[in-house]
């Protein structure tokens, strides 16, 4: 069994080899090739553009993939064609949360609401769920594809445009202002319904898919722990955030107890001179890879 797996070239390249490696498997990727290696033989990846994932997902031509839900939308108002979204994976190149694909406009225009673009040319990339935007606020505007550089266009070439945006800098840049946002969106591990009634392939998806959620649940995190004497334990427990509870576990020393816990790695430098304080021996902190909730 192969499971043929699209990886996104562009933009959400580096991030997803990053986030594959941090959940163990290492992609490798070669400039003069679209076919990436991975230390796994039961996966076969390929390199394909976020935009036209969807549509060879649906085809067949790959079982999963990656993407946005930007594309995924795109790709159904367009082909009306389903995909199955197997697992939400937030990240972008940039950081760890959603893109917003927001309708701008020049900062000096007259246009303050969506309402105001009555008649006007909308420039974007993502055009049939701009369109559908529009429609359902019964605002008939143009909208017009962009092959790119889309916040240059107004207000010579377009009168606003719709474009993604992890912190808006770029669009300030432009001397650009935001007037509403069209949509949120996130990467997505997406399969077709045939891979997905596969049993061997479906199982690898899942097991691919537990591995991703795993990789992004432990960013930011890791692990603590450090002995206490049993009569300092409540004050120390007191302290201690967790994603349960802290586990407690004796140690050879009838009066110690060993205690560990998982925590937001931006808490520890405050929290650590606290735990000492407190009782706390032997403090470690140690990097986390994976957590399966």
């Amino acid at each position: 069994m192969k499971l043929r797996l699209g990886i996104p070239k562009g933009s959400l390249q580096e991030s997803t080899v990053q986030l594959f490696a941090r959940a163990g498997f290492n992609i490798y990727v070669s400039s003069r090739s679209y076919y990436p290696t991975i230390d796994d033989p039961e996966i076969e990846c390929t390199l394909i553009r976020a935009q036209e994932m969807a549509r060879y997902v649906a085809d067949d031509a790959v079982d999963a993939g990656l993407t946005g839900i930007d594309w995924i939308e795109e790709h159904r108002a367009a082909t009306g064609e389903e995909v199955v979204s197997v697992t939400d994976l937030v990240y972008s190149k940039q950081s760890f949360r959603k893109v917003r694909w927001v309708l701008a406009v020049p900062e000096e225009s007259k246009y303050r609401s969506p309402a105001d673009l009555e008649g006007a040319r909308i420039s974007t990339e993502l055009v049939r769920v701009t369109e559908a935007y529009f429609e359902r606020l019964g605002v008939d505007v143009n909208v017009e594809f962009s092959w790119g550089a889309t916040e240059v266009k107004p207000p010579d070439l377009a009168d606003a445009i719709v474009e993604a945006t992890e912190t808006g800098s770029t669009l300030r840049a432009n001397h650009l202002r935001i007037i509403d946002t069209v949509l949120e969106s996130n990467p997505q591990l997406i399969a077709n319904r045939r891979a997905m009634d596969d049993a061997a392939r479906r199982e690898k998806i899942e097991n691919v898919a537990l591995l991703l959620r795993a990789a992004m649940e432990a960013q930011g995190r890791v692990g603590l722990m450090l002995n206490v004497l049993r009569t300092d334990l409540d004050a120390i427990l007191e302290l201690l955030p967790a994603l349960q509870r802290p586990t407690v576990s004796p140690l050879s020393d009838a009066d110690w107890v060993a205690v560990s816990t998982v925590l937001e790695e931006r808490d520890v430098r405050e929290l650590m001179p606290r735990l000492r304080a407190a009782g706390g021996h032997g403090i470690v902190e140690y990097p986390l890879n994976k957590i399966v909730l």
